[in-house]
């Protein structure tokens, strides 16, 4: 089309010469088939070219161009934004009693003042643990122990086989004290109003017995054993 434009407007022919090219155009072999194709094949071919190739294969390299791109971009931001939700959509359920084994300990440098709690998950499946353990020591079920207020820095979430921990502050020096072989626990669930009865537990054969004073008081479920720790000695 482009060069067809600029011979008609360069060269300025007559009637006659007009027509002996029509007529050489038509008869030729060559040249005639090639000019006509050349004026009419790119139109229609334009026509069609211009319609389904600017339609078609243009914006096919254009769409198809950004569509890695937008792919990449797409999974790249889907990914993170998946991670989170899943984090914080899929919450472990609260923790039961037939998700847990309980143990009971003493530290090493104490005297029997305060006891480690550590709750086992021996499920297939992660569970969580709330606030604090709901414990209680003889008839006194309705009555459980209140917390040290020691919240922990985040949910204690556990996978199978990973444990969290509780200490209980027993008794003070000089307190009038009652002797115990076993405690009640329950767990908290927010999903459920009722957070159930506790059920006993014996201690374990290391401890043997419990020394109870008039205020004892319990942590914060904690992933962490230290922090615990810390926390118990430091309390009064």
């Amino acid at each position: 089309m482009r060069a067809a434009r600029t011979s008609w407007k360069t060269y300025a022919l007559g009637a006659a010469a007009v027509a002996a090219l029509l007529s050489s155009t038509a008869c030729g072999p060559d040249g005639g088939t090639a000019d006509g194709a050349a004026g009419q094949a790119p139109s229609g071919t334009a026509s069609a070219t211009g319609t389904t190739a600017p339609a078609g294969p243009s914006p096919s390299p254009t769409t198809e161009a950004p569509r890695p791109g937008a792919t990449a971009t797409a999974t790249a931001t889907a990914k993170p934004s998946a991670k989170p939700s899943a984090t914080g959509s899929g919450k472990a359920p609260a923790c039961g009693d037939q998700d847990l084994s309980i143990g009971t300990s003493y530290w090493a440098h104490d005297s029997g003042q305060h006891l480690l709690i550590t709750a086992t998950n021996v499920s297939g499946k992660p569970c969580t643990l709330y606030h604090y353990p709901f414990i209680t020591f003889g008839q006194d079920v309705d009555s459980p122990l209140p917390p040290m207020e020691s919240p922990a820095k985040a949910v204690a979430t556990i996978g199978p086989k990973e444990k969290a921990y509780a200490g209980v502050k027993l008794f003070l020096g000089g307190e009038r004290t009652t002797t115990y072989e076993s405690f009640g626990i329950a767990y908290r669930d927010p999903d459920n109003n009722d957070d159930g009865s506790p059920i006993d537990v014996a201690l374990s054969d290391d401890v043997q017995f419990v020394t109870v004073g008039q205020k004892p008081s319990v942590t914060f479920w904690n992933l962490s054993r230290s922090e615990v720790e810390g926390f118990v000695f430091k309390a009064r």
